[in-house]
């Protein structure tokens, strides 16, 4: 293949195409979070993870779990949860099981906060999934998104 095989140039495309749509809906729910409840989308998404946790086996996720979950390094979910933890949002303890294991969970103040955030989250994503559905160039996208979360419901 050439780099003007039109196979090439039409896959290329979409993914360009998939990181305009993720950047815009990003932007635009990182503004409305930190605007309204000084989060960022991180943080956010930190904090709904960790709050789906619950006790007993498998309850827990480990550091490394989290950082596949956020899709971040391990080093940046670190600094991600030092700096909610920081906040009060957060804490840390050993795993009782295995004492070299950390485990974080939300405070009740980081319940609220994300219980407060979690509307502005919801419709910020729903303003820019519409913005982008005007975009012919990311209509479909939006609807394979809009497919996803149909599918589900179910």
């Amino acid at each position: 293949m050439v780099a003007t095989d039109p196979g090439l140039t039409a896959l290329a495309s979409g993914w360009a195409a998939l990181s305009v749509l993720r950047s815009r809906i990003e932007v635009h729910v990182e503004r409305a979070l930190l605007a309204r409840h000084g989060l960022s989308a991180r943080e956010f998404s930190l904090l709904d993870v960790l709050s789906r946790q619950h006790d007993g086996p498998g309850g827990h996720l480990q550091m490394n779990q989290v950082a596949d979950a956020l899709v971040l390094s391990p080093s940046a979910t670190t600094r991600l949860v030092t700096r909610l933890e920081d906040r009060g949002l957060l804490s840390r303890f050993l795993c009782p099981a295995d004492r070299r294991g950390i485990y974080t969970n939300v405070s009740e103040a980081g319940r609220r906060l994300l219980e407060e955030a979690r509307s502005t989250n919801d419709a910020a994503l729903r303003e820019a999934l519409d913005e982008a559905a005007r975009n012919p160039e990311l209509a479909s996208l939006v609807t394979a998104v809009e497919a996803v979360d149909a599918a589900r419901r179910g």
